[in-house]
């Protein structure tokens, strides 16, 4: 797809565009940094359907909702025949040194402050891989039904995942509902909770950005913040403060590693599949 001309992004943003210039926009966008003439910065993503960037801002406004931790300012979507989503720019800065420490208690308040339901009432993207958010009753039937089955059959059908790699997974689908640990309320999931898609602000404090927000266990969300690295133990120490886990939520980080590592093996192919099968071995062993 098309980026939008300065034309439509004035149109959007209510000032002429003075100056642009592409930026990094991850594996899943294109992305340029627009300048106004009323002096606005704005990050300007696109390349994608008019769908995702609509899901996108309403998923950073739902964040936004929790007055948990600051998230990217949504500016305008797009959704004419160049789909883009403006946001406003953010002056990256240095860490502060209780930069975790504050993740840590915003991620608490996030997730406290709740959702609705298990899921979501509209689809939205994680990357590039559809999200079905149909709500269920429980964390384990969500879990299956809407995140790690349709996964495993994508890519076993795809080649990228091996019948016994899949099996795994399958294996640890049986037995969810005793594997998930204690029932909890759905959380409110800024879904794709990578160190990537937390910034650092001009004054060093966190920012969330490239949400796949839903309702769901607030340890998935810790599960994948471990996964890459980029956070250090203050972050899951200040949380377990102020919300604390319940008992063996450490034994059921690799559990909720699997979905992020599904989606991985979709996106990228088979070099994540090992990682799969670790993670399936080790939650089955929990």
């Amino acid at each position: 797809m098309r980026a939008p001309t300065d034309d439509t992004l004035a149109a959007h943003l209510g000032a002429s565009v003075v100056e642009r210039a592409t930026v990094a926009g991850g594996d899943s966008h294109r992305a340029m940094r627009a300048t106004l003439a009323d002096g606005r910065r704005v990050f300007v993503k696109h390349g994608a359907d008019a769908a995702t960037y609509v899901a996108e801002a309403a998923g950073l406004r739902w964040l936004a909702d929790a007055h948990a931790l600051a998230t990217a300012e949504v500016l305008a979507v797009g959704d004419d025949d160049a789909p883009f989503l403006a946001l406003a720019w953010i002056d990256e800065g240095p860490r502060r040194p209780d930069f975790d420490a504050r993740l840590g208690r915003g991620l608490a308040a996030l997730h406290r402050f709740g959702a609705p339901t298990f899921g979501l009432a509209t689809p939205n993207v994680m990357g590039r891989v559809p999200q079905d958010n149909r709500s269920a009753p429980t964390w384990a039937a969500f879990y299956a039904e809407r995140r790690l089955a349709p996964l495993v059959a994508r890519t076993r059908d795809a080649g990228t995942l091996s019948a016994s790699d899949a099996a795994a997974v399958e294996a640890v689908i049986d037995r969810l509902p005793t594997l998930v640990g204690p029932e909890e309320p759905p959380a409110r999931l800024h879904g794709d909770l990578w160190a990537g898609n937390v910034m650092a602000d001009a004054a060093g404090d966190p920012v969330l950005v490239d949400p796949a927000v839903y309702g769901g266990h607030r340890e998935i969300d810790l599960a994948m913040l471990r996964l890459f690295g980029g956070v250090g133990p203050r972050c899951f120490a200040a949380y377990d403060e102020a919300y604390p886990l319940a008992p063996g939520a450490e034994a059921r980080v690799a559990l909720h590693q699997l979905y992020p590592l599904l989606v991985h093996v979709a996106m990228f192919g088979a070099s994540w599949a090992p990682a799969v099968r670790r993670a399936a071995t080790s939650a089955l062993r929990a």
